[in-house]
């Protein structure tokens, strides 16, 4: 098994289980790929066997890749989603950070991680992505989330109207500080936060969720992942914020934008005695109160 390993946030605070995770995988001896700045940041900490193979982005992350592991919290996730793009090389999240829906195996549970790994006891989960569609070039030929879709009000502090479009017909007009159309894996981020609902991942729909909107009856909605979303913002700035994710661009009003469904999924892995519904009520603590 070839292992590439990308981590984001070096902290000396999660070098144990670093260092523990290393150890496992030199002792059943996989093969590792290791991102670069990673790597030079990890080697006062532990000494390698072998010099590894080293990758800074897509193009240079080995063909040969089984499967790319995630070292930190969701927003390194998709920083992976990146990397690995229509490659359809899975990805594995071990939870350096907080909440932890993508990134679900907590860094006590390495040694079971590795091992299911090793004995193929894991299942790999197909997840839908969202694409942009706009009429110049925007995120550097990956235009693609996994998570969501945002628009947001910038430069100032008065609401923006986000005209929508299902199909090319008219949906709603939007008054809020943005619009996030989510992925169903998506639904327990942002949109969450938002007031949106809880996705199945294998739900084939996008959630609309408005920020801080000004009208009262307006609510999040589900709506089939087969509709072509498109916008037509106005607000008192001529720019606005576009993010896919965690990529941010400054776009002007004039830029026309749509988003669908990708035409290609990521997968994820995730050892056989995980899975949603154990993840969203670990995360959510649902089932705490002991009086029901």
């Amino acid at each position: 098994m070839v292992l590439a390993i990308y981590n984001r946030i070096f902290d000396t605070a999660d070098i144990p289980v670093v260092k523990r995770l290393l150890e496992l995988l030199e002792f059943h001896k996989i093969q590792t790929v290791f991102y670069k700045d990673f790597y030079d940041k990890i080697t006062p900490w532990h000494t390698f066997r072998n010099t590894p193979q080293l990758f800074t982005g897509k193009r240079d992350l080995p063909r040969n890749t089984d499967m790319l592991l995630s070292l930190g919290g969701d927003g390194t996730i998709l920083d992976s989603v990146c990397f690995v793009g229509n490659s359809g090389i899975p990805l594995i999240g071990i939870n350096l950070g907080r909440l932890g829906f993508l990134a679900a195996i907590p860094e006590d549970e390495v040694d079971e991680a590795i091992l299911s790994l090793v004995r193929g006891s894991f299942t790999v989960e197909k997840r839908s992505l969202i694409h942009l569609d706009s009429s110049i070039p925007l995120f550097d030929n990956a235009p693609f989330a996994l998570n969501e879709f945002t628009i947001h009000r910038q430069d100032t502090s008065s609401m923006i109207k986000i005209h929508t479009y299902l199909n090319g017909e008219f949906l709603n007009t939007y008054w809020a500080d943005g619009l996030i159309v989510a992925t169903p894996t998506g639904s327990t981020g942002y949109s969450l936060s938002c007031g949106g609902p809880v996705v199945f991942p294998q739900t084939s729909s996008f959630v609309i969720t408005p920020v801080a909107p000004h009208n009262l009856n307006t609510r999040p909605i589900l709506v089939p992942d087969d509709n072509v979303v498109s916008f037509e913002i106005e607000g008192r700035s001529d720019t606005f914020l576009c993010t896919l994710d965690a990529r941010t661009e400054i776009i002007r009003n004039s830029v026309q934008l749509a988003v669908k469904k990708e035409n290609f999924m990521v997968s994820l892995v995730r050892p056989d005695e995980h899975n949603f519904l154990k993840t969203i009520r670990q995360k959510l603590y649902w089932g705490i109160d002991k009086r029901n």
